[in-house]
């Protein structure tokens, strides 16, 4: 069935990501009708609502970007749920309006999502959630009005009884939800007639047609009470019970109408539980959790006790889902819920917050020590081996713990603290726990300032690309530079990529400052050709996430054309983590870049997984051995030994192979020995600024001191 989705959404490059999201899906078929603003959305939801029939067209939800030209902010929603108040909405933001987001949802949206989030899994799965609540609550509201007026017009079944509350009338209806025929049951006790029971406790509950004639008036049933019929079968009914007065206004009976509302009841529960479970794995969702957590607190503070939560997030769980797929990787969170609540109380809850986050309340700890023997049997749990789609995989898990009332008082601080401190967690190696410190929350606060002020580097001119040479070990001749970035933050001064890439590749900016440093070098080495300088190749480290950037090649084309830099004088440098992705989608992407022209090489060659086999199914013109093998490789033999089969290796598979890290005589004299091609360290040159890099390539050969045999390079290496 196609359902019709209203795009309110003035950005047209989000826009896109949307409808490609949408019609990408082949679960569900989607048409989006797209306007830029406001009033256009408006309306489009007026014309719907005028509509006497229903169209084929009609709206099944919207998706709405709250910062609009014509409307700004929770205004914007607002307006939208006046006009269309029944139609589910879904809200569109970016990070940093997420609160704005939040508010929308207390205003009555049915949820939002981070637009650098969407893509072909989750937006259509997000939408026929909505619609499935909303057709739901509309099911339940007008079952529910039926009911009203099926009781004010004495429809469905009725039972009447005389003075001695023995039933004298029943009608079909009656006859069918008690399993008492009408001859069968006239003159029986009611109670015999028409069984009922508390739903909780399944005690006999007392009949009200003796309470209504005994005190003249009208009344239902006592709440909660479901009817037995005659065969056993139950159902959850609604009544209302009148006297029956005869001429002299005495009461000689009384008349109950009753339906069965089962499966409004079922709707009902099922739309409440949809409501505060997460659909995948069937986990109490933040809101249930919440709910707990405020009855645990105060359970606590009445009995002095003390309460623990814990924060877990699944370690690398985004390679699993790109690598493997999406249903992989819930199948694999749906077996990840069940062993985490076999591994806690009944009374402790296990919460689903999203994507691979889990939290668990351990409602009552005598200590905090407590909370760290759950967590070590959590994580070990996580670790054995699972089997899906006869794949075995292993994952671990990082867990963040607090403890009420050290750690906070209220849900909000609790949760934000054991967050905290799993990030703190994954920084100390991943596969551990730790208990938040206040410290922590200074270095989030660190980490949030510094991941601001990454957003605008780019803007702020506050990048700047370093080189290091590549050096012929034959001739010593400079034959290539590795451009490295460094950024000159305005009060913390030069920050190093170890610090920031991670960093920018968590909150999104990677690919941003990834096409910056491929720009730039692009450009760098160009300028040096037009100065007369000998052409040499440049090589640009590009990380796993701009890779898997859909225009990613596209953009490589795009920035040769525009720097003129022959595709032969560019090389790119990768790392095994990419090539672990799936292995179809890698390879084209590889092929296209090479078809170019364009070299790729091989970073940290030999600390990875698989190493050959990447060589032998990806076009890789270039391996680097790790730094931390030539390191070593006068003392210890395994190094040596390594260096000289990488080394043989590439001759035989007709790649280059480079040597990281040469900081000695000693190490380029065995590198020399083993006939190793080319080389990089602080033994030449660290990196230097381009200015620097052009006076080196701008040197006369010979470049090898003839008595010494040392390259004459390194007299700039400090």
């Amino acid at each position: 069935m196609l359902q019709t989705i209203l795009l309110i959404q003035d950005n047209a490059s989000d826009a896109k990501v949307v409808q490609d999201a949408l019609h990408g899906t082949t679960v569900e078929h989607f048409h989006v009708e797209w306007v830029r603003s406001l009033a256009d959305g408006l309306a489009r939801l007026v014309n719907d609502e005028n509509q006497t029939q229903p169209r084929p067209t009609a709206i099944a939800a919207v998706l709405v970007d709250l910062m609009l030209p014509d409307g700004d902010g929770i205004e914007t929603f607002d307006s939208l749920f006046r006009v269309a108040p029944q139609i589910p909405i879904l809200v569109l933001t970016a990070p940093k309006d997420e609160d704005l987001a939040k508010l929308a949802v207390q205003h009555g949206a049915q949820d939002y999502l981070l637009k650098a989030r969407l893509d072909s899994y989750m937006l259509p799965k997000a939408l026929r959630i909505i619609i499935e609540r909303a057709a739901i609550a509309e099911a339940l509201y007008d079952h529910q009005e039926r009911a009203q007026v099926t009781l004010d017009s004495i429809g469905d079944a009725v039972i009447s009884t005389d003075v001695r509350s023995c039933v004298t009338y029943l009608n079909a209806v009656a006859e069918g939800l008690t399993g008492w025929s009408r001859g069968e049951a006239e003159g029986r006790p009611i109670d015999e007639v028409f069984r009922i029971v508390d739903a909780t406790s399944g005690e006999p509950a007392p009949n009200p047609m003796a309470l209504v004639m005994r005190e003249n008036r009208i009344a239902g049933l006592t709440p909660n009470c479901v009817l037995i019929r005659r065969d056993g079968v139950e159902a959850t009914i609604e009544d209302s019970i009148a006297p029956i007065h005869n001429r002299r206004g005495q009461v000689s009976g009384a008349v109950m109408v009753f339906r069965d509302v089962s499966s409004a009841r079922g709707l009902s529960l099922r739309m409440s539980y949809l409501a505060q479970h997460d659909c995948l794995t069937e986990l109490p969702n933040r809101i249930l959790l919440t709910d707990r957590l405020i009855q645990a607190i105060a359970v606590a503070q009445r009995n002095g006790k003390e309460l623990a939560v814990l924060f877990l997030d699944v370690d690398r769980f985004k390679h699993i889902n790109d690598s493997l797929g999406h249903d992989i990787g819930d199948h694999l969170l749906q077996a990840i819920a069940q062993r985490l609540l076999a591994c806690v109380r009944s009374t402790d809850t296990v919460s689903r917050q999203g994507g691979d986050e889990f939290v668990i309340l351990l409602s009552e700890v005598s200590h905090a020590q407590d909370a760290a023997v759950s967590a070590d049997k959590i994580l070990e749990a996580l670790r054995a081996p699972y089997v899906i789609d006869q794949r075995e995989m292993h994952i671990t898990a990082s867990i963040g713990i607090v403890t009420y009332p050290d750690d906070g008082t209220d849900v909000g601080t609790l949760v934000k603290h054991a967050d905290v401190a799993m990030y703190h967690a994954k920084e100390s190696g991943r596969d551990n726990y730790q208990f938040f410190t206040a410290e922590m929350n200074l270095r989030a606060s660190e980490r949030q300032s510094l991941e601001n002020d990454l957003r605008h580097a780019i803007e702020r001119r506050e990048f700047v690309l370093h080189y290091q040479t590549k050096v012929n070990l034959e001739t010593g001749a400079i034959i290539g530079v590795e451009a490295l970035i460094r950024w000159h933050h305005p009060q913390h001064g030069l920050v190093p990529p170890v610090q920031f890439i991670p960093v920018a590749e968590d909150c999104g900016v990677i690919v941003a400052i990834g096409r910056w440093v491929l720009r730039e070098g692009c450009r760098q080495a160009r300028a040096w050709q037009d100065a007369g300088l000998p052409p040499v190749r440049i090589s640009i480290n590009v990380s796993p996430v701009e890779l898997r950037a859909k225009d990613f090649v596209d953009s490589v084309r795009t920035i040769l054309a525009e720097t003129g830099l022959e595709p032969s004088c560019l090389e790119l440098e990768l790392t095994e983590t990419f090539l672990m992705q799936d292995s179809t989608s890698t390879s084209i992407v590889l092929q296209a870049i090479r078809e170019m022209g364009v070299h790729l090489a091989l970073d940290d060659f030999g600390t990875g997984y698989s190493s050959l086999s990447y060589l032998k199914r990806f076009p890789i013109d270039t391996v680097k051995i790790d730094q931390s093998f030539v390191r070593d490789v006068i003392a210890d033999a395994g190094d040596a030994s390594i260096v000289g089969a990488v080394i043989g290796m590439g001759k035989r598979l007709h790649m280059q192979v480079v040597a990281e890290g040469i900081e000695t005589p000693e190490q380029l004299k065995f590198l020399r020995e083993q006939n190793c091609p080319e080389g990089q360290g602080y033994y030449f040159s660290r990196p230097v600024v381009a200015e620097k890099f052009a006076q080196l390539l701008g040197r006369d050969p010979p470049r090898w001191d003839a008595r010494t045999r040392r390259p004459l390079l390194q007299t700039v290496r400090r």
